[in-house]
């Protein structure tokens, strides 16, 4: 067994010096298993809600408030504050549901929260207990490329980014499609890399090379663009696609967290919380030089169900 153990190690280390791609399965375990060890010392430093903030202006430093108003900012672009509000909504990779439990009160609706991690899942159920929310938002372990509802279920889908860790973008964006129910609304919030020129096949080798070095640190398959995101919605029966690229909003949120991440709290916090999480705080430096040399878009993406 030991010397499995050191067969496996040796594995990994070579896999990550390398940035091969990981297997479904693999990122899979690996997702839930991230967010199982990160969650609370995220939660910890930055609170409830774990996504980027809205920097307008962008020297705010109000950072926990940035994050409510990214949802804020987020809904009323896609227009889902105009007309009939939202009354079950389904919160695709919640995290710890800090979106879920914000929508909930904003619209008094329902709000359904899937993650892969048991500890999202159980603190998210938590929290919302002791907010009062336990009868409107509920969160569960489930995977988004086979969610466990019906057709139709709901009139938002909600998806804040967590488009970055599904290995099949096709399959992802169809049972989006499938749970919203005709005039519904979906909203998917995503790093995606930049759209290519009409004349590149593929990104270039220093870009793919960032990407894949990310990619290792966060559990991610191989990254699309929003024009990819654009053909899926398209084939999968969306209409009224809108589309904004937000990066210059949050960019200097991974400024913020790199700074908070160099307090004593942190550090010891970090120390503690195993590899792949200090490989994660690592990678956060990458992914500000890809939002920097242009690599690293935030899509925002909005569309609806056509009526039957």
């Amino acid at each position: 067994p030991m010397r499995m153990g050191v067969g496996s190690a040796l594995k990994r280390a070579r896999d990550s010096v390398f940035s091969r791609d990981r297997s479904r399965e693999e990122l899979k375990i690996g997702i839930a298993g991230f967010y199982d060890r990160s969650s609370k010392l995220w939660e910890d430093v930055w609170g409830e809600h774990m996504h980027h903030g809205y920097y307008i202006p962008e020297d705010r430093t109000d950072h926990q408030q940035a994050q409510v108003d990214l949802i804020d900012e987020v809904l009323k672009w896609s227009g889902a504050d105009e007309g009939k509000k939202p009354e079950r909504v389904v919160d695709v990779g919640c995290g710890i549901g800090g979106s879920s439990r914000h929508i909930a009160r904003k619209y008094g609706c329902t709000a359904k929260g899937i993650t892969l991690s048991p500890y999202q899942a159980n603190r998210g159920n938590e929290l919302a207990a002791e907010q009062g929310l336990a009868d409107k938002t509920s969160f569960q372990v489930a995977d988004a490329l086979d969610m466990p509802f019906e057709d139709n279920s709901f009139d938002l889908v909600w998806s804040l980014e967590s488009g970055e860790h599904m290995p099949d973008k096709k399959q992802f964006v169809n049972e989006v499609m499938r749970v919203v129910e005709p005039g519904g609304r979906v909203i998917i919030v995503t790093w995606v890399h930049r759209d290519l020129a009409p004349d590149e096949t593929s990104l270039k080798k220093k870009e793919l090379k960032l990407l894949s070095k990310i990619n290792r640190s966060y559990y991610l398959p191989p990254w699309c663009s929003t024009d990819d995101y654009i053909k899926l919605l398209e084939e999968a029966g969306a209409e009224n696609i809108k589309r904004e690229d937000w990066s210059y909003i949050i960019a200097p949120f991974w400024k913020a967290v790199i700074k908070s991440s160099l307090n004593l709290r942190s550090v010891w916090g970090l120390l503690r919380s195993g590899f792949s999480t200090q490989r994660g705080a690592y990678a956060m430096l990458l992914m500000l030089r890809g939002f920097h040399n242009g690599t690293i878009k935030f899509g925002l993406l909005t569309a609806t169900k056509k009526e039957e």
